[in-house]
């Protein structure tokens, strides 16, 4: 079986589905493989050193053609018609952003895996694609402030004096908040964070940050089964806005992390709290492709506002694409590798294994993932 490392060109994408490292593992596999000419370089990765792992350099149409095909994105409209029928692919194909897209996977008969659907098992973790490129994405978040913030993150006792620490506000203790509160840590600032979740507290407290959140009996039952946050009720919202306001105000750097699958991101940073911010504070919000967490984010941009910056860069994984390509390329290896069959060198996918149930988006020309025929 062949299988195809295709280019990514969406814009603002610069990582690559497959590195040098794991077209080896793959070819370990008894697979061929073909990475489309100039499909690393983005990543730093070039032609020769995916030759010289094993991989054939080809075209576009070479990559998209083969029977398993590896992407970092969804295919474009032009991409889509040179899957060939029957073919296997896997990505991240984000079906409730196109909700037309599924249907058109269908139509042309390719069997498709969401991988941001990863279930949230022990079995997946090494295959979690959000995980990986949130962490990454949580560290960036950081270090972009630091960039932005025009005073110094740690304390510093001079002989002019002592320059006060940066104080470091998130919001949302998942992956990328708990990098985020790594990370800023890390280069000396005082760190605090909240979430809707209270079993986030310990995690919080565990990296040297301050927890801030109203706990009351709804905050106990703020996680879904699958480990995400739930939506919280209006009367819970008023509480914890009137809490994080008074927090805000005595923040440098404010990082928002809160996205929830499938809706538009949640607000966090309302327009009346970046308003009562200093002069000079950051805002980095995180969740700036699904609308932002700051209703005055402007997504692919930063813009000021009272003299508050706000950061809405996309892709901040991919601005880390080595890496996050790295990540990335082992994600799709661990979970590619239990489908191939050690005797035929196949596909042999058990549909009834709860990884494949939790990712497959269409099968033999069917959408068959519940929660998308249902969007």
């Amino acid at each position: 079986m062949k299988v195809g490392i295709p280019k990514e060109r969406r814009a603002n994408e610069s990582r690559v589905a497959a590195t040098p490292e794991s077209v080896k593992k793959l070819k370990g596999l008894g697979l061929d493989v073909v990475v489309e000419s100039g499909a690393g370089a983005p990543s730093h990765f070039a032609d020769q050193d995916y030759a010289a792992a094993g991989a054939e350099i080809g075209t576009q149409a070479a990559a998209l053609g083969a029977d398993i095909v590896l992407k970092v994105m969804r295919p474009t409209d032009e991409e889509l018609p040179q899957l060939k029928r029957g073919a296997m692919l896997a990505a991240i194909l984000a079906p409730y952003a196109d909700k037309s897209a599924a249907a058109k996977y269908a139509t042309a008969g390719v069997n498709t895996f969401a991988m941001e659907f990863m279930p949230r098992i022990t079995r997946a973790q090494s295959m979690d694609v959000l995980s990986s490129q949130s962490n990454l994405a949580g560290y960036k978040a950081v270090i972009d402030a630091a960039a932005a913030y025009g005073r110094a993150f740690p304390m510093m006792m001079t002989a002019a004096g002592t320059i006060a620490p940066a104080r470091a506000f998130i919001m949302g203790v998942g992956v990328a908040g708990l990098q985020a509160i790594a990370t800023a840590k890390r280069l000396g600032a005082i760190v605090s964070a909240t979430d809707v979740r209270a079993a986030t507290k310990e995690q919080v407290q565990s990296l040297g940050g301050t927890f801030v959140m109203v706990e009351d009996e709804e905050s106990k039952q703020a996680e879904t089964s699958g480990g995400y946050a739930k939506e919280m009720s209006a009367a819970y919202k008023q509480k914890q806005a009137a809490l994080i306001a008074e927090t805000i105000k005595k923040q440098d750097i404010v990082i928002t992390t809160a996205l929830i699958p499938g809706r538009p991101a949640p607000v966090l940073v309302t327009e009346e709290m970046v308003r009562s911010m200093k002069p000079g504070s950051i805002i980095v919000d995180l969740a700036a492709e699904q609308g932002g967490n700051c209703p005055l984010t402007k997504p692919g941009e930063t813009i000021q506002v009272n003299g508050v910056t706000i950061i809405g860069t996309l892709n901040l994984a991919g601005r880390l694409s080595a890496d996050a390509s790295s990540l990335y390329s082992r994600n799709l290896f661990n979970f590619l590798a239990p489908l191939i069959d050690k005797t035929t060198k196949a596909l042999k996918i058990d549909w009834n294994d709860e990884i494949i149930k939790g990712t497959c988006l269409t099968r033999d020309g069917e959408v068959v993932h519940a929660s998308v025929k249902a969007a």
